[in-house]
């Protein structure tokens, strides 16, 4: 295989690796693909979000978070705070769903505004310290092996992301007959909020 190629198919698969798991983002994109909310709003800035954090990574920011160590502590406690409070939103509403709790399968839903979604996302994305230590620590490392191919390798993981949140996004309307039904919701939300919490203990204990 070429070695432009090869580097690119790397990265695709550790892009892919890396991405593909329950977390805070994806489980907001879900969501939001499955409303049929801003879905392609949030889908690019997943991936624009992802592209700059590769770049970066890729570009050397990884070396630099490693030597100042603070930087990442900050990120971890802001991080934890805002997962904490998704996860309560999330109980609530598992707890206490709305009337509108079921899905409009007809139209697109417009119960959350474009900025309050597209915060949300940034929020989910740039707050959590996972993003920095996988896209930018890890993949950077990895991708300096590649030598004079590494952006090819950091190409191969773009295109992952951009993959992978379309996927996910779009794809999620595949599952709207279910969630049809406001239990399906319910249970949606109750994975979520344990999700979330789950995440904000994690970064908390890796104080």
């Amino acid at each position: 295989m070429d070695a432009h190629l090869l580097a690119a198919a790397s990265g695709l698969g550790l892009g892919l690796s890396l991405i593909v798991a329950i977390g805070a983002q994806n489980a907001f994109v879900l969501r939001q693909g499955l409303r049929g909310e801003h879905v392609l709003a949030v889908v690019a800035v997943c991936a624009l979000s992802d592209l700059v954090l590769i770049v970066a990574g890729v570009a050397g920011a990884g070396a630099a978070l490693e030597a100042w160590p603070p930087a990442l502590v900050v990120v971890r406690v802001a991080g934890a705070l805002f997962l904490s409070g998704y996860a309560l939103l999330a109980a609530r509403r598992a707890l206490r769903p709305s009337d509108s709790a079921a899905l409009r399968t007809e139209t697109s839903g417009t119960g959350t505004a474009l900025t309050s979604a597209l915060a949300t996302c940034l929020a989910l994305t740039w707050l959590n310290p996972h993003v920095y230590l996988d896209t930018v620590v890890l993949l950077g490392s990895v991708a300096s092996t590649h030598g004079d191919e590494r952006w090819w390798f950091a190409a191969g993981a773009g295109a992952g992301s951009v993959v992978w949140f379309t996927a996910l996004g779009f794809g999620a309307r595949l599952l709207r007959p279910l969630f049809a039904r406001p239990v399906a919701w319910r249970v949606l939300d109750g994975v979520i909020a344990v999700v979330m919490a789950a995440l904000a203990v994690t970064l908390l204990l890796g104080l």
